[in-house]
This record gives C-alpha cells, sequence and structure tokens, in this order.
C-alpha cells in the first residue's frame, strides 16, 4: 500500500466508513473524492458520474477552490481520457497524462496535472462513475510542504500498491453511491405517494365544499326577489363556504415538502414561511433561531410540519394577536416551541369531543422520527406547543 499518512488497514476503515455515513448522492460523491485524494496522496482528486448525453450528470472534485473551479467553466464532457475509462471501463495509471495519445487538453484556468489514476466505479456490469487522481504528493512535512513524490523517468508517481487500493475504494464507493441513490428513490417514491394522497384528499374535500358552494348560492339567487333577508344569510354562508374550501387548499399545499427546506435548510425554510404569515395576518408572528445545526431529513420535515400545524391553529383558531415560535439546539437534537397568546382550549376535553385541531398528526409525525411532543393549553391562557426530536 502507499506509504504516504495515510496509509494502513486504519484509514482505510476510515474512509469507508466515512463514505457509509451518508445517504444523499451529493455527499456520498464528496466523501468517496476527499477520502480517495487523502488515502493516497494525491494533490487533486474528482469524481465523475455520466448522464445519457455524453457529458457527465455529477462532477465532484477536491483540491480544488472554488474560484479556481469556476473558473475553469463548464462540466468537461466525456472525450479523451475521460471517455476512455467510462468506455473502456478499466484503470489507467500514466505517468504524465498530458503525453498521452487521446489527451485533448483542459481550459486555461485548469491545474496542471502529470500522474494519473483513473478507475471506474462499477455496480455489476454498469459503469456508474469514474473516480480519478492527479499528481502523487511526497510524505507530509516536506519542504516545500507535499512537494511531488521524487520517481524514475518516465514511471508514474502511483504505484500498483495505490492501484490496488483505490480498487478497494471504488468497490466500496459503488456500494455507497448505489445506496444513496436507492435511498433517494425511495424518498422520491414517498413523497409521489403522498402527494397522491393528497390529491385524493383535496378532491374529496375541496369537491364537497363547491357543491354546497354552488347550492347555497343558487338558493340566494332564487331568494333575492321574494325573501331578501333569507338571501342574504344564504350569502354570508356563500361566505363562509368559500373560505373554508381556500383552508382546505392551503393545508394541502402545506402538505407537499417545499423544495426550500432542501435547498435552504430548516431555519432558512421557517424563518422564510413565518416572515410570509406575519404579512399575511393581523397577529405578530416572530421567530428565533439558536444553535440549531442541519438535522437529518426526516427530522427536518417533522419539525416543519408541526410548526405549520401549530401556526395554522394560532392563527386561524385561537384569535391570538401574538405567536412565537423558537428553535434551539438541545444536544444532537433540537427543541420547537410555538406559542400564542390566544383563547386556549382543555386539551382533555378536545380528545374527548373528538376534535384534535391537528394534535394527532402533529403526535404522529413526532414519534414517526423518535420525538416527543407536548402540548400545554388552557381556557384564556394561551396555548405552546413543544417538538422535541433527536439528532441524526
Amino acid at each position: 500500500m502507499s506509504q504516504g499518512p495515510r496509509s494502513g488497514l486504519a484509514a482505510v476503515s476510515s474512509a469507508l466508513l466515512a463514505m457509509s455515513r451518508h445517504l444523499e448522492v451529493r455527499d456520498v460523491l464528496k466523501t468517496i473524492v476527499a477520502s480517495a485524494r487523502e488515502l493516497l496522496d494525491a494533490q487533486y482528486a474528482a469524481l465523475g458520474v455520466p448522464d445519457d448525453h455524453g457529458g457527465f450528470a455529477q462532477f465532484v472534485v477536491d483540491g480544488v477552490s472554488d474560484a479556481q473551479w469556476k473558473a475553469i467553466g463548464p462540466l468537461p464532457r466525456q472525450h479523451g481520457i475521460l471517455a476512455a475509462m467510462l468506455r473502456e471501463a478499466k484503470p489507467e495509471r500514466l505517468a504524465d497524462v498530458r503525453k498521452d495519445p487521446r489527451f485533448e487538453g483542459w481550459p486555461s484556468a485548469h491545474p496542471d496535472m502529470s500522474d494519473f489514476l483513473g478507475l471506474p466505479i462499477r455496480d455489476g456490469d454498469e459503469v456508474i462513475g469514474a473516480l480519478f487522481l492527479a499528481n502523487k504528493l511526497g510524505p507530509v512535512g516536506g519542504n516545500p510542504p507535499h512537494p511531488p513524490r521524487p520517481k524514475p523517468q518516465g514511471s508514474c508517481g502511483f504505484t500498483e500498491e495505490d492501484e490496488e487500493l483505490l480498487s478497494i475504494l471504488a468497490q466500496h464507493a459503488a456500494i455507497a453511491l448505489t445506496n444513496a441513490r436507492l435511498y433517494e428513490r425511495s424518498r422520491e417514491l414517498t413523497i409521489a405517494e403522498e402527494r397522491s394522497r393528497l390529491a385524493h384528499e383535496l378532491h374529496d374535500a375541496v369537491s364537497q365544499k363547491l357543491f354546497s358552494l354552488r347550492l347555497t348560492a343558487q338558493a340566494a339567487a332564487a331568494l333575492v326577489d321574494r325573501d331578501p333577508s333569507r338571501a342574504k344569510g344564504e350569502l354570508q354562508q356563500v361566505a363562509v363556504l368559500a373560505a373554508e374550501a381556500a383552508d382546505e387548499l392551503r393545508a394541502a399545499v402545506v402538505e407537499l415538502r417545499p423544495a426550500a427546506l432542501d435547498e435552504d435548510g430548516l431555519v432558512a425554510t421557517l424563518r422564510t414561511h413565518i416572515q410570509v404569515l406575519d404579512r399575511a395576518h393581523a397577529a405578530r408572528v416572530t421567530f428565533v433561531g439558536r444553535g440549531v445545526r442541519a438535522l437529518p431529513a426526516a427530522q427536518e420535515e417533522a419539525v416543519l410540519r408541526v410548526a405549520q400545524e401549530a401556526l395554522h391553529n394560532a392563527l386561524r383558531h385561537s384569535g391570538a394577536e401574538h405567536v412565537d415560535v423558537t428553535l434551539d439546539r438541545r444536544g444532537g437534537g433540537a427543541v420547537l416551541r410555538v406559542t400564542d397568546d390566544g383563547g386556549g382550549f382543555d386539551p382533555q376535553g378536545i380528545r374527548r369531543a373528538g376534535r384534535h385541531l391537528g394534535l394527532v398528526s402533529m403526535r404522529d409525525r413526532a414519534s414517526g422520527v423518535g420525538g416527543a411532543l407536548t402540548v400545554e393549553s388552557a381556557p384564556g391562557k394561551g396555548t405552546t406547543i413543544e417538538l422535541e426530536v433527536p439528532g441524526g
């Protein structure tokens, strides 16, 4: 094996464990690349996942700064050495990639590379990626730090042992990448199933409301000349039914996981959602987030959904003038509190009457991610909903 500072069984074990910790494909790709570069003492590492159009669906690098990567330009196409690796699905170990007849140059901002080691990542017969390393480095502590490792003229700094080690890493990378893809597909299926369920519920609920609204409007039209007083009552009922239909629509939209949660994270998504509610309602709605780390996707979605349900109750049913939302770190997890100064209610009485105000749904979401939900309320005393969820 390589004689670099990260060589040995412990280093390999550390790299494999790091890969297995992640479920998101992008995180897995980044971990594979960083592990390979560190493990084999390379100056640069990259991993490309092919698309179906002659390019790369994803291309992750390590050892190149963000500014450098931006200056390099668009993702590389599948040509030259990269195309050969994906097409022929065999290892490539080159003394100088620039002298290979398949080399076709690179953008002006691209770092200079010589030693090259590349391996396909395979899932059975399918090549699902290609892992590249460039510029073998010397031991840490050189002067200057990390000088190129001395090598015989015309030979590659990456050894056969390095290739064997990278082969082991690539095999485990295939497992980690396949698992991550399966996880993401299962999540997509879950979201699709949830949307289908919501579509049916939305159709049933809103159709009933609209049917009632239409009949009531027809009754009002029939009464407007001969009984204006009754017609006025029917029109008031029309307004009530229209508001209820609008609420049904809003509730269904809220149920869909917003893309912002994946893109911006829980704290930013909550803050934006609460700012919108504060502008849309007469009540003052505030948010404070303190020291919360990123949580697993399921926990973040549970926190967001409970917050939305609690806010809906507070703003629609409690008559509150102030609603305060806080999200605090607790250990590796988080605690959400939604507090209002509204009319409050008797939690036991609500349960006995069969009206849950979403409490059953909130408790289900809490228990589904190993969390705990508590409700404190009393008539005339306002309400506090608290959700605690563990970390990953």
